[in-house]
């Protein structure tokens, strides 16, 4: 079964940016966005993981490629994104950041949020902020990172947009999906918001936000994704026990997201963890990973990385569309993200995340992959 229009397909080609670890350290985060050209230049942030620890992450580094990933520069550190010292000993830096071209200031703008540590460790009660940087092209640099003023320092007091996917408006505005809660404590609930921003090439300003929505249970709703399909704008989101959708039709309210399930009606088996959206002007997919029969070595379940079409009315995967774009060798695969390269072509970046250690020995070498759709129909969307 296939709904796509005109007989939409592609192909997978599966490629190696670098690979290779130490005893101590795992590059992680690599998340690509374009400067338009022919051929593009592809610049792709990542950042180095400390394996002895959770989400204890190092200074952005970057590479690029203007040869469609037939040689790659980096990774190269940028002075920019280096930790900040705040009061009490707190390290704060930028995390689970994504790069993405803005067509109306000609700038790469890159959206992430922040994390905060002490004495080498997460910080608990540790607040939060969406963070980004500019790219500058000619000189190959990121400006020092910023953060978005939020209006109500009582609600938003630990929101962000990491690892999002964004919808960029033809006005300039961009939609920027967040989560964010009004308390640092470990059990708060997280709700999931749209927040409309302006954009002058500089400075990204918090306009207004959409409807907010809650869900009771674990941490809340996390890492919500954003795309546009024909009309209509999807979410996709991630939660303790399960993943959900929903939609709209203004990109700011949202109808109360549902289960993500299968074309038969089941729940569709993943959990605390990302998905995000392949767009294509003539089909819809999602990205994400899923329990499976041989996959239970794997950190929640986080390889291999998976695709399917999605009908965008019922908002159900069609489960016999479903394809691997990369294999599971031991390790996680949930951090990834997605860009239109070309017309012809979108990649899924992603990386082996070298924890639990051991899970070298299933294979994983913290492989650096560009998972390349090749488009059998142009992407309009491009």
């Amino acid at each position: 079964m296939n709904l796509s229009d005109n007989n939409l397909d592609y192909e997978i080609k599966l490629d190696t940016v670098r690979s290779g670890f130490t005893p101590t350290h795992c590059w992680v985060h690599p998340k690509a966005g374009i400067i338009p050209g022919n051929p593009p230049t592809v610049v792709m942030t990542m950042q180095k993981l400390l394996l002895s620890e959770s989400d204890v992450f190092g200074p952005l580094h970057e590479m690029h490629t203007s040869d469609l990933g037939k040689t790659w520069h980096g990774p190269i550190y940028h002075e920019s994104f280096e930790m900040r010292h705040e009061e009490d000993d707190t390290l704060v830096g930028v995390c689970d950041f994504t790069p993405s071209w803005h067509a109306a200031s000609r700038k790469l703008l890159g959206i992430g949020h922040t994390v905060r540590y002490k004495n080498g460790r997460l910080k608990p009660g540790r607040t939060r902020e969406t963070a980004y940087s500019v790219y500058d092209a000619e000189t190959k640099t990121w400006s020092p990172w910023d953060v978005v003023e939020m209006p109500d320092k009582n609600k938003f007091v630990s929101s962000g947009a990491g690892c999002a996917q964004r919808v960029d408006l033809e006005n300039g505005d961009i939609l920027i999906p967040i989560y964010f809660s009004e308390s640092t404590a470990d059990d708060a609930k997280r709700r999931f918001t749209v927040m409309r921003c302006s954009f002058d090439g500089n400075t990204l300003k918090y306009i207004e936000h959409g409807s907010e929505h809650i869900l009771n249970t674990g941490r809340g709703y996390l890492e919500p994704s954003l795309t546009r399909f024909r009309s209509t704008y999807y979410v996709t989101l991630r939660a303790n026990e399960y993943a959900y959708v929903s939609r709209s039709k203004d990109g700011m309210n949202f109808e109360e997201p549902r289960l993500w399930r299968w074309d038969d009606g089941s729940i569709l088996p993943t959990y605390n963890t990302q998905q995000h959206w392949v767009t294509h002007s003539d089909g819809l997919f999602l990205v994400y990973t899923r329990i499976a029969d041989n996959n239970g070595h794997v950190f929640r379940h986080r390889a291999p990385l998976f695709i399917a079409e999605v009908d965008p009315e019922r908002m159900f995967i069609i489960r016999e569309t479903e394809r691997i774009l990369v294999p599971e060798r031991g390790a996680r695969l949930g951090n990834f993200q997605v860009t239109n390269v070309t017309p012809e072509e979108t990649w899924i970046t992603v990386s082996e995340w070298m924890q639990l250690i051991g899970c070298e020995k299933y294979g994983s070498d913290n492989s650096i992959y560009s998972a390349r759709i090749l488009w059998n129909k142009l992407n309009r969307y491009y």
